[in-house]
């Protein structure tokens, strides 16, 4: 059963049309992506599930209701949580106060505790450094702390914007781990990412958008021996 059901959404800012027509869905429990190259239009498909910014056409249902048109806070309160593109902390504030700002709305406020311990065993360093600037912080563990915030909201479905992006290798390996134990979990994901290569390997299902358009299709598996989407992500 989908959860998630973008249908022939079209979206943009002001008289700049970024979405053309997309369509795509997430199932309970699956890790779904969305592939494409700067300026495809990954950040706004996000933007626009989440009400930031609100469809020209085409609809958006969470769980059978229609969540296209509603506030931001309204997106958040069914259960859709956002990991945003440059973490956009608090930088001034401290781990802990990182996240318990996660746990600000009706959903979230009954098991605040319960998910600040469910954070804390599942990032052990913001445990030990609960009390530290997040400012002061490298940019894997402000990745870390910006999921962990996430998590505090008790998403059901949660959407992760280029969870990489500027990290190394070895933090992205680790970043990818942390996506891919979630998902065992059984949280529902949806994964934007340019990082073609460690996508594949962790998706149920990915969509290809190119110029707003989704393009194709398939599971990685199926979309690594697409010869098209070797010569424009995996460089072979």
């Amino acid at each position: 059963m989908s959860v998630l059901e973008v249908n022939g959404v079209s979206a943009g800012y002001g008289l700049t049309q970024v979405l053309w027509d997309i369509s795509f869905s997430v199932e309970k429990g699956q890790l779904v992506a969305l592939l494409g190259a700067n300026g495809a239009g990954k950040t706004t498909t996000l933007k626009t599930i989440c009400g930031l910014v609100r469809p020209t056409g085409g609809t958006i249902r969470y769980d059978g209701t229609l969540v296209s048109g509603k506030r931001v806070h309204q997106v958040v309160d069914l259960g859709i949580t956002l990991v945003p593109e440059g973490r956009q902390l608090f930088p001034k504030m401290t781990v802990e106060e990182n996240l318990r700002a996660g746990a600000y709305l009706r959903r979230a406020k009954p098991r605040r505790a319960i998910n600040l311990d469910r954070v804390y065993r599942l990032f052990p360093r913001l445990a030990e450094r609960r009390t530290q600037v997040a400012e002061t912080m490298s940019g894997g563990e402000q990745q870390m702390l910006a999921i962990g915030r996430a998590l505090m909201q008790d998403p059901a479905l949660i959407m992760f914007d280029e969870p990489s992006l500027g990290l190394s290798p070895l933090l992205v390996e680790e970043i990818f781990r942390i996506i891919k134990g979630l998902h065992e979990e059984g949280l529902t994901i949806f994964l934007v990412e340019q990082n073609v290569r460690q996508t594949m390997k962790v998706a149920d299902y990915c969509y290809v958008l190119e110029n707003g358009r989704i393009v194709q299709e398939g599971t990685g598996r199926e979309l690594e021996a697409d010869p098209k989407v070797r010569e424009a992500y995996l460089g072979f």
